[in-house]
């Protein structure tokens, strides 16, 4: 089953129970989903899909952090739930260490030599990690990586 049929099943089981948060979240995905097919003028495969989901979760990620400074705990609280049903939908987040991996592998492969490297090697690792890990924290431990060498 695809991931929009899952949200599809699912926001119909959430409109039975009547919760409404649930609903809420996931029609704004479909419309979002909706949207950007029209805009490709295709309709989205599962990579298109979590493309998409990861732009959302992106945003309520920055929007918690907003919220957060500016002392809002019941907008954090709002955020994070939607994060929530988000990341239903999105694969298995990798751990630090296992993004590190995949990026130390990238760099023995392309025989990197230090942070002048940086963008050959972003350029590699991001697609293998797309969707499962955020490009800032990804960036973060390949700039490590590279500058220990």
């Amino acid at each position: 089953m695809s991931i929009k049929d899952r949200m599809m099943e699912d926001l119909k089981s959430s409109m039975r129970s009547r919760d409404t948060a649930r609903t809420t979240v996931l029609r704004y995905l479909r419309s979002e989903i909706h949207n950007q097919e029209i805009e490709d003028g295709a309709d989205l495969d599962d990579d298109g899909v979590i493309a998409v989901l990861g732009r959302q979760a992106k945003q309520r990620r920055d929007s918690i952090d907003a919220f957060r400074q500016g002392n809002r705990p019941d907008l954090v609280e709002k955020e994070e739930g939607q994060l929530a049903v988000i990341m239903d939908y999105l694969p298995r987040q990798l751990s630090d260490d296992e993004a590190a991996e995949i990026a130390k592998r990238v760099i023995a492969e392309m025989g990197a030599s230090g942070p002048g490297d940086m963008g050959r090697v972003m350029g590699q690792v991001m697609p293998q990690v797309r969707g499962r890990a955020e490009g800032h924290r990804v960036s973060k431990l390949v700039s490590a990586l590279l500058s220990s060498l």
